[in-house]
């Protein structure tokens, strides 16, 4: 090679990869502390990969003794013991390290060039593309998508806390709920409507909430109500809109808080006295710390990316996201039901890893349709059982006159069908569908 960037290679370090395989061969139990810290992958060297990942098996399994002798039987078991060296490798890396006394501090080294070289890989793919004919706007988005999971990969690895640590850090919550309970208030987020509050206690952080109906029954109105009222309270609230523009929920917003009907609004058949309402509503919206994204098919690392980026800039309250079915899977060759699984479980990750709770709307299959009483139920759920199994809230949104005009016209339901942290139920809600609201029985007009 000629060139000085013909002889650069990617970060790495075969040496301290050596250090992790011997010491892991010499005390075995050594893996124990590498949990969720090294995987074969993180590995530059491809050798090295394939017997680390051979090792981890035999772990794995249970398999005792695990030494030179039983990793060369494993790997000739697997076809792979002539492709890595054979017993010379396999010694060579035994008598290059005496003991395991500084296995764990191999792996952070074998761990930080891994890190490096995700980097190294994320800033080429996006100077790759910059020589290309692509929108500048898509360009940046991509960059900080790429780097942002380098970042956050960087960071992944197991976390202990000592039991001590965590019966304070209990202690300190209650009594900040004690306090909070004694004046009065929520210990979550405030929804804005009052009964529902008082039976969840408010939308607590890290829940992963889902908001499950039939179409029709006015899941994007709630969800849109739910955000007025909290953007009102000063929470800062991300919105994903898969379903619809930014510009249509706007107008959902503006009829909402207007209180202008939201026909007349799509037909342009308003009254002065309506558009004086409207700009002013538009004047209120507009303070509102509301952020929308209505990009089509986007994927969970588009989601997380977004919401990671805007909480480090200031704190997120709540992420709402409508709608699950409409996130697009990273693996498009997967079964249905696998794709929505993977995606409501890196939801829960999401709200776990933000400290905030996230919404999330969700179809109900045809089956609700086909019975008598018409209340949806936890098997409703469309796709994937999945759903039900990592949400910590399961809310239905029903209303008996969307099936029978004369069933108790403009009354609509919430029903709490599952909830991890206290009790299930029904709220009874009013709903205006001229301005595609929902309200508590108890409003009257007014305000909120």
């Amino acid at each position: 090679m000629s060139s000085f960037d013909e002889l650069r290679l990617p970060p790495q370090n075969l040496d301290a990869e050596r250090g992790v395989l011997g010491s892991v061969l010499l005390m075995p139990e050594a893996l124990d502390d590498l949990a969720g810290l090294l995987e074969s992958d993180h590995f530059y060297d491809m050798d090295n990969q394939r017997i680390y990942a051979a090792i981890r098996g035999m772990y794995d399994r249970g398999i005792k003794g695990i030494d030179a002798v039983n990793l060369s039987e494993e790997l000739q078991r697997l076809g792979q013991f002539e492709d890595v060296g054979g017993a010379d490798y396999v010694w060579q890396i035994l008598e290059e390290v005496p003991h395991a006394q500084h296995c764990r501090y191999y792996a952070g080294i074998v761990r930080d060039k891994w890190s490096q070289r995700q980097l190294n890989y994320a800033l080429t793919e996006s100077l790759s593309r910059s020589f290309e004919n692509c929108d500048t706007d898509e360009l940046f988005e991509t960059t900080q998508r790429l780097v942002g999971q380098a970042v956050e990969q960087r960071h992944t690895g197991a976390r202990h806390q000592s039991l001590a640590d965590i019966v304070q850090s209990s202690l300190r919550r209650l009594d900040e709920r004690m306090k909070i309970a004694a004046e009065g208030g929520i210990t979550g987020v405030p929804t804005g409507f009052v009964d529902l509050d008082k039976h969840t206690t408010g939308l607590q952080p890290s829940e992963l909430i889902i908001l499950a109906a039939r179409p029709g029954m006015g899941k994007t109105a709630f969800v849109c109500n739910v955000t007025e009222r909290m953007a009102r309270a000063g929470e800062r609230v991300l919105f994903f809109s898969l379903e619809q523009a930014n510009i249509e929920l706007m107008d959902r917003l503006l009829s909402s808080v207007a209180r202008v009907d939201g026909a007349m609004i799509r037909a342009g058949n308003i009254s002065r006295e309506e558009a004086a309402k409207l700009f002013a509503a538009a004047g209120e919206i507009e303070t509102w710390p509301i952020y929308l994204e209505d990009k089509p098919a986007i994927t969970m690392s588009e989601i997380t990316a977004i919401a990671r980026r805007l909480h480090r800039q200031e704190p997120l309250s709540v992420i709402m996201i409508d709608y699950i079915q409409l996130i697009e899977a990273a693996d498009k060759k997967m079964p249905r039901e696998q794709q929505v699984a993977t995606i409501s479980r890196n939801l829960k990750f999401l709200a776990k890893e933000l400290g905030i709770p996230v919404i999330v709307l969700a179809q109900l299959n045809r089956d609700v349709e086909k019975r008598t009483t018409k209340r949806p139920m936890l098997a409703d759920l469309r796709e994937s059982g999945s759903i039900e199994q990592d949400a910590d809230m399961v809310l239905f949104l029903n209303r008996p006159d969307a099936y029978d005009a004369q069933d108790q016209p403009g009354v609509a339901e919430v029903i709490i069908a599952k909830n991890r942290a206290g009790p299930c139920g029904i709220v009874t809600l009013t709903w205006r569908k001229e301005l595609m609201r929902f309200e508590d029985c108890s409003f009257y007009g007014g305000g909120l």
